[in-house]
């Protein structure tokens, strides 16, 4: 009990930090996350970070007889392997060895219970000790690396996390960065929305907006989403003469889901890589989620726009006039449909294609299999969705090699940016899981999936309305939940509680949220037509995600 509220009070604390840090103290997010990283690290004892590396490698015991000294283990156990048995020892501050279990069968009834065991092992331990359920059962290997993690610096173990978490997301983020400045420079992302707008017709002018937020919100960062498709909805009011307020609600409900649920955009990335999602499962399931709740977000525009009006202003930032010359431009400058959407699709397509096969086993031939498994992983297909942006950059503008690299470089830039504020987030969620955070919520999978979902909603919810980054609070949520995502005992598919943090970061959208800054300033809303309009229409469509997926879970849990 001590240990726990011990672990409760660091937790507490480094939230505080790194939330105060940005509100009050106005830190940057990268820092502020370094720093509640730093402090979670100094405060945690050393028998805590021990108990965490032991944690990760311990063999399950399932259930034990005295009498016959015969404990039953998990699937883990191997035949033939000698097991330390060690107990927490308060008083040394670290891990001892009590006993040992020495695995010699597989597979055998278990005396007296007529079933078939996973393993059986034989207890030895000094003057009849028995086994206790707070024990734990590992390799000698495994109980070498503990104590080595436990006697690491802080700063050590704070970069190792970042540093681990840079080598499974930084890549990509850096391509999806690419793709997107790409996107923006070649005019396909400019190609994509006027077809759009083509296709739907002038009254499907929203549905439009909808679509193309949702689409390019993929692979591009909502505000620069956002900087896009304002000037068009502009230019296109001052056509219609009508919707303003329809067209502003409907780009932000399109961009906003896919931001928080659909890789590579770092938060839905992070959050996959942190539970063990296959990240192709990531991207369906969030397009998925991402339908119903834009649609939501849709119709809620819709019953808006009936009732009330929001003029166009003239601003700074997009005069009319100019807005006027906006919606004139040769689309002769474009490039074509399929080249624009190319890069988009492509990755998309690679990644999902070999999930599918994957998840259903199904035959290829040998060389297809082969080309499969190297084009659909995440890393390459990227890296060939980036390389296809660029060369629609080179082709579109005719540019030199010094006005292309300049273009690179500032998108490489602002990547770099994003990799440090997620580094940071998966160091500052590391040390808080060698805190022995897993320990207070390992009794949580045998609730009910629903329960589960709902808390890591409510847990993502009170980060990002303390804090304002929906990002930041989907990094500092899964910190704490990671420890649950257990396969061995997590009664679903983790890709649930994924997507439940997703939905999570949207309520509740205020004024300490750059995003919120960003749609006022380029909308002209005022701020209270924005905690009118926009801020209800986040939080709906969060609010309806969570519901579908506590209803999906408790109707498919898809356990692993």
């Amino acid at each position: 009990m001590e240990s726990d509220w011990t672990t409760l009070g660091i937790l507490a604390l480094g939230i505080a930090v790194v939330v105060g840090g940005m509100l009050w103290l106005k830190l940057h997010a990268f820092l502020a996350l370094i720093v509640g990283a730093l402090l979670v690290g100094l405060l945690t004892p050393r028998i805590h970070v021990e108990r965490y590396g032991l944690d990760r490698a311990r063999v399950e015991v399932v259930s034990v007889t005295p009498s016959l000294n015969l404990v039953e283990l998990g699937t883990s156990a191997q035949k033939g392997t000698r097991y330390m048995v060690l107990r927490a020892d308060r008083q040394a501050g670290q891990f001892v060895k009590v006993g040992e279990l020495e695995v010699e069968d597989v597979g055998r009834p278990f005396p007296n219970r007529g079933r078939q065991i996973r393993s059986m092992a034989r207890w030895t331990a000094p003057n009849g000790l028995e086994l206790a359920s707070s024990d734990r059962v590992v390799s000698p290997e495994a109980h070498r690396a503990a104590r080595q993690l436990a006697s690491q610096s802080v700063g050590e173990r704070v970069a190792t996390e970042f540093g681990a978490t840079c080598a499974k997301i930084g890549l990509l983020i850096a391509m999806a960065s690419l793709i997107g400045r790409c996107l923006l420079e070649s005019g396909a992302a400019d190609r994509i929305v006027r077809s759009a707008l083509r296709a739907f017709g002038q009254k499907g002018a929203p549905m439009a907006f909808l679509a193309s937020g949702f689409l390019l919100g993929i692979p591009v960062f909502f505000d620069t989403v956002f900087y896009l498709l304002i000037p068009l909805g502009k230019a296109l009011h001052l056509r219609t003469k009508h919707s303003y307020l329809f067209y502003v609600l409907t780009i932000v409900a399109g961009a906003t889901m896919t931001h928080s649920l659909v890789p590579p955009t770092p938060g839905p990335l992070f959050v996959a890589e942190q539970l063990g999602v296959d990240v192709g499962v990531m991207i369906l399931a969030g397009m998925l989620v991402g339908l119903f709740t834009s649609m939501t977000g849709y119709l809620y525009a819709s019953f808006v726009n009936r009732r009330w009006h929001v003029p166009l202003r003239d601003s700074e930032l997009h005069p009319l006039a100019q807005l006027q010359d906006l919606s004139n431009r040769n689309e002769q400058d474009l490039p074509p449909l399929w080249l624009a959407l190319l890069p988009i699709i492509l990755p998309v397509a690679l990644i999902g294609s070999l999930t599918i096969v994957e998840s259903l086993r199904l035959p290829l031939p040998t060389l297809a299999n082969q080309a499969l498994l190297a084009l659909g992983d995440k890393n390459t297909a990227l890296f060939l969705a980036a390389g296809v942006s660029v060369m629609t950059l080179v082709q579109q503008k005719k540019c030199r090699i010094g006005d292309l690299s300049k273009s690179l470089q500032s998108a490489l830039e602002g990547a770099g940016m994003i990799i440090l504020i997620t580094a940071g987030g998966g160091a500052f969620g590391g040390l808080v899981q060698q805190t022995g955070v897993d320990s207070l919520v390992r009794e949580l999978p045998r609730a009910s999936p629903a329960i589960l979902i709902l808390l890591a909603f409510l847990i993502t919810v009170a980060v990002r309305t303390a804090q304002g980054s929906a990002t930041v609070a989907m990094i500092t949520a899964v910190g704490i939940l990671s420890g649950i995502a257990d396969p061995a005992s997590l009664r679903f598919h983790p890709v649930y509680l994924a997507l439940a943090i997703g939905c999570g970061s949207k309520p509740i959208q205020w004024m300490n949220d750059s995003g919120f800054w960003v749609i006022c300033r380029m909308s002209d809303l005022t701020e209270s037509e924005m905690l009118r309009f926009v801020t209800p229409m986040t939080g709906l469509m969060g609010v309806v995600g969570v519901s579908i997926l506590m209803l999906a879970v408790s109707l498919f849990p898809m356990a692993p």
